[in-house]
Order: structure tokens, then C-alpha cells, then sequence
């Protein structure tokens, strides 16, 4: 057979630039450390800033950089494990659940989210924000979505609103016998509030993870977590639960 047209094609000019960067990341900066600006690095390396701005974009989302609002562009520190095990038989604010309960709102979800808990897309649900932390730095954050169904019983509970209704919307739902879950991972880009929530820029890379719980033969809840993808990877296996641990130390120098 022939030589195809992508086979022909050349490597593009900032994917050259990312390779050249990394190894000047490698020889001469810090974890931690603030890159040159952008004019200076193009200047430096001979490209257009367009093409400068294309490399960073993608060092940005292979985890070797970070952007900062107020501080610039700077070397990332090593990415921290998310190990995403298969245990299935445990609600979202089970013993040993590393997230912390932000607040709780009832409102229409989205609808794809409505189409998965067979509710109208106009029906409200109760809707749980979540966010996870380590080493004080924010990782991820969560909207749970939870169908009034699922949870018949909040009517009598005093909490109209904060992390108290938030807790007690997952103390109904543990009520249930959890059948099973399944996750789907993505790649995303953070929308405003999630970019608020985990000190990111809009439009950062980011890890989304979407989770159905089933009961009663039907999804009872839905999860939608969302990772900081410069410092987070995923990992699957069979330890069970979600846990966030320490990856090997790596110096960028």
C-alpha cells in the first residue's frame, strides 16, 4: 500500500516546541518555578507567540504547567494519585468518604441528567455540592444529583439549606440498598464555577467523573465529579472506594 496523507504530513510546529520546552523544563526550572513571559520565551525559542501559546496549552494539559491567576505560568508540582476502585456497595457519605458537604439546592438538573433519573426535565431533584481536598489544596469538586424519590422522607428534616441539608439528603439516601454503580471518565474543560471552586482558570483542563447509582432497579443518583487534571490522575483497581494519595516525588529539575 501507499504512503497515506497523514503519514505525509509534518509534525506540527508547537508539538516540536512542546518537546524542546519539556526538556528545557527538565535542564533548567523548579517545580514551582515562574516561566518567562510570553513574549520572551517566543523570543527565545524563535516561534510566534501563537505557536508558543499552542505548546504551553498542551504542557498545561499533560500536567507539566500550571496557570495562576496573578502569578503567571509555572512549573506543576507531581500530579497526586486518584485511585477509583470498584467497591459497589457504598453511598456517597459512607464512613471513611473524603468529600465535605458544601450546600443543597432543589432545582431542575441538567437533561441529560434528568433523561438518566427518569424524572421530567423540568422536575426538580436535590442537588448536593461537594468539594475534596488534600494537603489544604482543592482537587475536585461534585454536583450529586439526587431524585426526590429517592429521598421521600426529607420533608420532615429541619435543614432548609447549607451543608446540614446537604448531610441530611445523604443520610436519606444511605436508607436504600445500593444494587451497584457505574463511572464514565472524560476529559473536560472547567466550566466557571467548577474553575472557581478548584482555584483554576475557566477553560483548564479537567477530569470528569460520572457516576450512576442504581437501587431499586433504577439510577437513584447521579454524580458528576470534577478533577483538576494539571494535578490529579486516575487510577483503577480493586482496593475499593475513592482515595487520593501521594504519588513518587519528581523534580522538574
Amino acid at each position: 500500500m501507499g504512503t497515506t496523507q497523514l503519514e505525509s504530513v509534518p509534525e506540527p510546529k508547537y508539538w516540536h516546541l512542546k518537546t524542546v520546552l519539556t526538556e528545557a523544563l527538565d535542564s533548567e526550572f523548579s517545580v514551582g518555578e515562574i516561566l518567562p513571559n510570553e513574549r520572551d520565551l517566543a523570543a527565545r525559542f524563535g516561534v510566534a507567540r501563537a505557536t508558543l501559546r499552542q505548546a504551553l496549552e498542551q504542557l498545561e494539559l499533560e500536567g507539566r504547567l500550571q496557570r495562576r491567576r496573578g502569578v503567571g505560568t509555572t512549573v506543576a508540582p507531581p500530579r497526586v494519585g486518584v485511585a477509583v476502585g470498584t467497591e459497589q456497595h457504598d453511598w456517597p457519605g459512607g464512613p471513611g468518604d473524603a468529600w465535605q458537604a458544601v450546600d443543597c439546592v432543589v432545582a431542575a438538573p441538567p437533561a441529560a441528567v434528568a433523561d438518566a433519573l427518569e424524572t421530567g426535565r423540568e422536575e426538580p431533584v436535590h442537588i448536593v455540592r461537594r468539594t475534596r481536598t488534600t494537603h489544604g489544596q482543592p482537587v475536585a469538586a461534585e454536583l450529586l444529583y439526587i431524585a426526590e424519590s429517592s429521598v421521600p422522607d426529607l420533608s420532615a428534616i429541619d435543614a432548609p439549606a447549607g451543608p446540614a441539608r446537604a448531610r441530611a439528603v445523604l443520610r436519606e439516601l444511605q436508607r436504600l440498598e445500593l444494587e451497584g454503580q457505574d463511572r464514565a471518565v472524560e476529559l473536560g474543560s472547567a466550566r466557571a464555577d467548577d474553575a472557581k471552586e478548584l482555584d483554576r482558570l475557566p477553560g483548564a483542563p479537567v477530569l470528569v467523573v460520572t457516576t450512576r447509582f442504581h437501587a431499586d432497579g433504577r439510577t437513584a443518583a447521579v454524580s458528576v465529579a470534577t478533577y483538576r487534571a494539571d494535578t490529579c490522575r486516575l487510577t483503577f483497581g480493586d482496593s475499593g472506594g475513592v482515595e487520593i494519595h501521594e504519588g513518587p516525588e519528581r523534580k522538574a529539575s
